[in-house]
C-alpha cells in the first residue's frame, strides 16, 4: 500500500488516537475529544447528514475523502465509514497530508 494519507491512518490507529464507527465518533464528537472526523466516499446520506450536523455544532472539522469503505477498512484492520481522529498533531499533520496530495475532498461547513 503506497497510499500515504491511509498509512498514515493506520499509524494513527496503532498508536490509539482513531475511533471508527458512527456511534462511536458521534460519541467523541459529543465529548469533545474529536479533533477531525473523516467519512468514506460511499457513506450513506443518513448517516453524513448525522454527522454533518454533529460536527457542525462541535465544531469540529470533517472530510470526506474520496476513499470507498473497503479501502478505509483495509488500511485500517477494521471495517469503517467513519473516523475519528482524537489528538491535534495527528489531525494537523493528515490535513496537510491530505491538501499536499491534491486530494478531492469535502469539507463540511461548520455551524
Amino acid at each position: 500500500m503506497n497510499d500515504k494519507i491511509l498509512n498514515f491512518l493506520g499509524l494513527c490507529r496503532r498508536a490509539g488516537k482513531l475511533t471508527v464507527g458512527n456511534d462511536a465518533v458521534v460519541d467523541e464528537i459529543k465529548n469533545n475529544k474529536a479533533k477531525l472526523v473523516i467519512v468514506s466516499v460511499d457513506i450513506s446520506s443518513n448517516t453524513e447528514k448525522k454527522l454533518k450536523k454533529a460536527c457542525g455544532y462541535a465544531n469540529v472539522e470533517c472530510l470526506k475523502l474520496n476513499r470507498s469503505r473497503d479501502e478505509l477498512s483495509t488500511a485500517l484492520g477494521k471495517f469503517c465509514v467513519v473516523i475519528a481522529v482524537l489528538d491535534d498533531g495527528f489531525a494537523k499533520k493528515l490535513t496537510q497530508l491530505i491538501k499536499s496530495e491534491n486530494q478531492e475532498v469535502t469539507v463540511y461547513d461548520k455551524i
